[in-house]
């Protein structure tokens, strides 16, 4: 059960440095998308919702391969909002 605690802590981290960093763009680099900052913060919010309840409910006899997409899911995902934080401008 700790392992799961400590997926949660760290889905909840890189959420909100990702949020973050579509916060410090909106603020304070120019030429910065309001617009599609707020879409993309809200994007963020909705994907950390989306990967906390994936953990609180793990399909059982499949534990291994279930968390194995899980982390190719997220690793996906983190990436794709990456790249949107950088086409802000």
């Amino acid at each position: 059960m700790a392992s799961r605690k400590n997926l949660k802590k760290h889905v909840n981290y890189i959420s909100g440095e990702i949020f973050t960093e579509c916060i410090i763009n909106s603020l304070y680099v120019p030429g910065t998308d309001k617009v599609k900052a707020d879409e993309l913060m809200a994007q963020v919010l909705e994907m950390q919702q989306e990967f906390i309840s994936r953990i609180s409910h793990t399909q059982p006899g499949q534990v291994k391969q279930y968390y194995k997409k899980f982390h190719q899911d997220f690793s996906t995902r983190i990436k794709a909002l990456i790249d949107s934080i950088g086409a802000l401008n």
